[in-house]
């Protein structure tokens, strides 16, 4: 197949380093060019020295980069940055946009949850949500794919399915979730010190965070009405990884063997994403550094109630990984390229 050349801008963040260790693996993409503003100039290994040695071009202004030769961006911006940059990409160049400036179908929904005017909402409409094991036939033929956030990866794909096929009702669904202190960024934020995080659990955005109404979307969308779900976030001390355990009900006469078959024939094809044995409770550990998603189904002991169990790498799966994944299947070439590392264990 031929190589392509890819862009990251926002290079300098967590995403936009996790890509280059991806993709400097990659089969079929060559790393043409990458941005970081405050950072331009810089080498790659100045700003992450596990990343030295590699033949990388420096970092730059996003103004600096010669779009001409490039054939997938991959924008790694915060939210409220992207939408005018990705409009005034070429036409040729297809993206894959990481922030959460896309996600949300509905432009006033993200006014209201972003706190901005949307400032691209013609192309908004063109979007694809970049839910990669569900969406792959939208993304393969899209322009800009907007990447998932990592709770509602990790919400979502135990979740759509058994909708999809009336396993479980859409009233009470309880997502609990727990993250790695990289979702929140790079830049330095009093509530992410090392002394505001370690030895400590604690819950935030408590019914206000705005992966909420991105979970609700597609859990909606599915089920052909409006689903509201009950979302918690809470930081751990850890790096990496997300675990979100989610409470259902059932549908009438439907048992917990149900929903097992169920995930297990929805991802029957899906390389990275794995129902686990009967009685194995996922754990972080079991996906760190990999594109793998575990999924664990359990009975509750209240009647007609459910646990499921998932877990992923929220830099890996959660963001840049899948964000990878999605880039192949835009192209053409084999989902796992770039893709195949197993996680790392302990």
């Amino acid at each position: 197949m031929n190589t392509i050349k890819a862009a990251i801008v926002g290079a300098s963040g967590y995403t936009g380093a996790e890509l280059v260790r991806l993709l400097i693996n990659h089969p079929h993409v060559d790393i043409a060019a990458m941005t970081a503003d405050r950072k331009a100039g810089m080498r790659m290994a100045d700003v992450f020295p596990h990343l030295g040695g590699l033949s990388l071009p420096d970092l730059v202004k996003m103004d600096e980069v010669d779009w001409s030769g490039i054939d997938v961006c991959f924008c790694c911006l915060p939210h409220g940055t992207t939408q005018e940059f990705i409009a005034s990409l070429p036409q040729n160049v297809r993206i894959v946009d990481l922030s959460a400036d896309f996600r949300l179908k509905d432009v006033e929904e993200y006014a209201k949850w972003y706190g901005d005017k949307h400032r691209a909402p013609d192309l908004q409409k063109e979007a694809v949500y970049g839910l990669t094991e569900l969406k792959r036939d939208e993304i393969a033929k899209a322009r800009l794919v907007a990447n998932p956030g990592c709770y509602p990866t990790s919400a979502q794909l135990p979740l759509i399915p058994l909708l999809q096929e009336r396993k479980i009702t859409t009233d009470n669904i309880i997502i609990d979730s727990k993250s790695g202190v990289t979702g929140a960024g790079r830049a330095p934020k009093e509530g992410t010190l090392f002394c505001e995080v370690s030895d400590a659990i604690h819950a935030y955005g408590v019914g206000t965070h705005r992966h909420g109404p991105e979970i609700e979307q597609g859990l909606s969308e599915t089920a052909g009405k409006d689903v509201i779900v009950s979302f918690t976030p809470h930081l751990m001390p850890m790096n990496r990884g997300i675990l979100s355990t989610i409470y259902v009900s059932l549908e009438e006469g439907v048992s917990i063997d149900d929903l097992r078959e169920t995930l297990d024939t929805a991802y029957a094809q899906a390389p990275f994403v794995r129902v686990v044995e009967e009685g194995m409770s996922p754990a972080t550990r079991h996906v760190r550094g990999s594109n793998y998603c575990l999924i664990g189904v359990f009975a509750d002991r209240a009647p007609g109630r459910a646990i499921l169990v998932c877990v992923e790498d929220n830099v890996v799966k959660g963001a840049s990984g899948q964000a990878v994944q999605n880039m192949n299947i835009m192209f053409g070439f084999d989902e796992t390229a770039g893709l195949t590392q197993q996680p790392m264990f302990p």
